[in-house]
């Protein structure tokens, strides 16, 4: 997994680069507040760690738009002619 971000800084914009395994999926829940559930994604790379958190709807807009196009990762046919 590769994460790119880019935060403002007080001398201007700094991108942040680092990359990782999945580790663990975790399923916040709250009984009384069933709103406030989320997903975190934990991953851990050679020098940096991190949690990436989706509430409900965040996670229904990426199945959505994902699964049509799942299709189109699969590998290329390369062809070779004979001339």
């Amino acid at each position: 997994m590769d994460i790119k971000t880019k935060k403002q800084n007080y001398d201007g914009i700094v991108r942040l680069e680092t990359s990782g395994e999945i580790k663990e999926i975790i399923f916040k829940e709250d009984f009384l507040k069933p709103d406030k559930s989320a997903i975190q994604i934990c991953f851990r790379g050679k020098s940096s760690s991190g949690i990436v958190e989706l509430n409900k709807t965040e996670l229904e807009k990426i199945y959505k738009d994902t699964i049509p196009k799942l299709n189109l990762l699969k590998s290329p046919k390369i062809m070779r002619f004979k001339k």
